[in-house]
């Protein structure tokens, strides 16, 4: 019963996102990669910053090179 109910979770939401694609018309792959695009500069960033205090942690404990 749980794997019918996500279905129909999904295919709520795969409807919701094809009207909204009809409904934005030709601007939708516009936003879409405005979307995708901001997604992956905030993901990058939050990665560096992680390096960067994986870094400054390894300095820190004598690992420098």
């Amino acid at each position: 019963m749980a794997t019918f109910a996500r279905f129909l979770v999904y295919l709520f939401i795969a409807v919701c996102v094809i009207v909204i694609a009809v409904i934005l018309g030709a601007y939708g792959s516009w936003y879409f990669a405005w979307l995708v695009g901001t997604v992956m500069m905030v993901l990058i960033a939050a990665a560096g910053a992680a390096l960067l205090d994986t870094q400054e942690a390894e300095e820190r404990r004598g690992g420098g090179h």
